[in-house]
């Protein structure tokens, strides 16, 4: 049986390729975007056509994920339509690069809202549904750069992931008795052709100041460094088939962690030792029942 599912930052890139792949597999999918009427009404009107050519179905819904009131009525209307709500990939993000200093407390505060809060909203909005349900999922996307080797100019971005990756985490724990799983799909190392097309800092002044002071060929020799390990940015296709397999493993079988592409840069390394850590404290403190999720019903 299909499953209902929504996908959030859908509108192109690696969202659209999980919406469509989903799909595929027979899963019913919302594409979820803003100004579905507006700037976005071109790729509403592709994505209905290819659900049409193709037999699937694959539908849009407004959403804005820095919108409580979007969010809400979004997640309300997928339950109506279906009475319920299976999966939900968390999906949402921007991407910036350049030095730390250089980008402004209201930048980070806007990319935090993005790639954190906006999954707090989310959940908040379709947990009441799984739990009552007493199964689902949630998949959550994060980055080797939460865990891996850190990496000069990509501090703000990978201290967003690193904060998701948390909230994931606990997120299992609280939601497995509940009948509900979590899994973090982690993609390896990108590209350097990924960054050069992310933001940048607001601070033009101070990243002015890093590229010609000391700092100069950091940049330089990053990006390059990076483009030996990473000949090229991980296709759309390689992240939603990792997402697919994910969604059509058993209940109870779905892995809490899944990384994929060389391991570049030690993420895959360092999750495992704090994925054994976890498991064993909550062993040791009477909670490894919650390693697992309950099956209700």
């Amino acid at each position: 049986m299909g499953k209902v599912i929504i996908v959030t930052g859908a509108a192109n890139g690696i969202g659209r390729s999980i919406c469509q792949e989903l799909a595929h597999a027979g899963h019913k999918v919302y594409v979820s975007m803003r100004e579905t009427k507006g700037r976005n009404a071109r790729r509403v009107e592709e994505i209905r056509a290819d659900a049409g050519k193709h037999g699937v179905d694959l539908r849009t819904i407004e959403l804005d994920v820095s919108s409580e009131a979007s969010v809400n009525l979004a997640i309300e209307t997928i339950i109506a339509e279906n009475g319920r709500l299976d999966v939900v990939v968390h999906n949402a993000r921007q991407v910036v690069y350049g030095p730390t200093e250089a980008f402004t407390p209201e930048q980070l505060a806007e990319l935090y809202d993005t790639n954190v809060l906006s999954t707090q909203r989310v959940n908040r909005a379709a947990l009441p549904q799984l739990r009552k349900q007493g199964q689902g999922l949630l998949i959550w996307i994060t980055s080797s750069s939460a865990r891996g080797g850190s990496v000069p100019f990509l501090g703000a971005y990978a201290s967003s992931k690193a904060a998701l990756d948390a909230l994931a985490l606990s997120y299992a724990g609280e939601l497995a008795r509940w009948g509900i799983e979590t899994t973090i799909v982690v993609p390896g190392a990108l590209g350097p052709g990924h960054y050069v097309r992310s933001g940048r800092p607001a601070d033009t002044i101070r990243a002015e100041e890093y590229a010609d002071g000391p700092t100069a060929d950091v940049s330089e020799i990053a990006l390059s460094g990076l483009a030996e390990l990473s000949p090229r940015d991980p296709a759309p296709h390689e992240v939603a088939s990792a997402i697919v397999n994910v969604v059509d493993t058993p209940f109870g079988q779905r892995p809490l962690r899944v990384h994929f592409g060389p391991d570049d840069d030690g993420a895959a390394v360092v999750d495992a030792v704090a994925d054994r850590t976890r498991a064993e404290l909550l062993r040791r403190i009477g909670l490894a029942d919650i390693l697992k999720p309950t099956v209700i019903g």
